[in-house]
């Protein structure tokens, strides 16, 4: 998401970035108006910390009248107390819906080029930076990776659209194992070679996302264990080869 900071330090040369995507995108995203969205946002903060001076103020007056047994005042301020709570509520829900409008407005702007990006139209006018080896020629025509008959098998197009969109794919079998492989390989190269260091980080998914394919709340109580004398247990397959490792140090 773009820093509304940036923005607005410079909303020229923001708006000069994304002339650079083209006209479309220069037309339907600009500066201006994230800073109208940001305005908005921000007076309603100034809003906010002006009113609970005026509150905390009046709290204040409030219990200096209630000490002096000024009655009448003391009830004028209360009331002066109560008006600007609900002021305080109502900045503070437009300080919500602005700030959501906000970043919604910077989560949709596309990406800024760098500066040495081409101009162009389309992928035709891009500029080639590096090449390995020469082109093939081919005496028949050739067919992608993917419509290779034992590659296509392992390529379920289908699935993957159905659970991300398009332009991704399930692989499996042998064109999964090739896909390990090679992530195996490339992490090994570079953390043996390349000083970097592998991490292994938890994949999460959150309660939205488990109803939406079915598996909330069912899935709580449809543990993955077989029933045995002494009780459930885990599934041979994950349970016996850990139980081997240990039998075998």
């Amino acid at each position: 998401m773009h820093d509304i900071r940036a923005i607005r330090e410079n909303p020229a040369a923001f708006d000069a970035a994304l002339a650079r995507r083209g006209n479309e995108v220069a037309s339907k995203y600009t500066a201006k108006y994230a800073l109208a969205l940001d305005r908005e946002r921000r007076l309603a903060v100034t809003a906010i910390e002006n009113l609970k001076k005026q509150l905390n103020f009046a709290s204040k007056e409030a219990g200096k009248a209630r000490a002096d047994g000024d009655e009448e005042r003391f009830k004028q301020l209360i009331e002066s107390s109560s008006r600007l709570k609900e002021e305080v509520k109502a900045n503070e829900s437009l300080k919500k819906e602005s700030d959501l409008r906000l970043e919604e407005y910077l989560l949709e702007i596309p990406n800024l080029p760098l500066d040495d990006v081409p101009i162009g139209k389309d992928e035709d006018d891009n500029r080639e930076l590096n090449s390995w080896g020469t082109p093939r020629d081919f005496d028949f025509t050739p067919i992608e990776h993917y419509q290779i008959g034992g590659v296509a098998s392992g390529m379920d197009f289908t699935t993957a659209a159905k659970v991300l969109g398009s332009r991704f794919v399930v692989l499996r079998g042998a064109v999964a194992r090739v896909h390990r492989a090679l992530a195996q390989f490339m992490l090994d190269l570079h953390g043996r070679e390349h000083g970097y260091v592998e991490v292994n980080v938890p994949f999460m998914v959150n309660g939205d996302a488990m109803t939406g394919t079915g598996q909330l709340p069912k899935f709580e109580d449809d543990l993955f264990a077989i029933k045995g004398e002494q009780g459930f247990y885990l599934i041979p397959t994950a349970e016996v080869p850990v139980t081997n490792l240990v039998r075998e140090q």
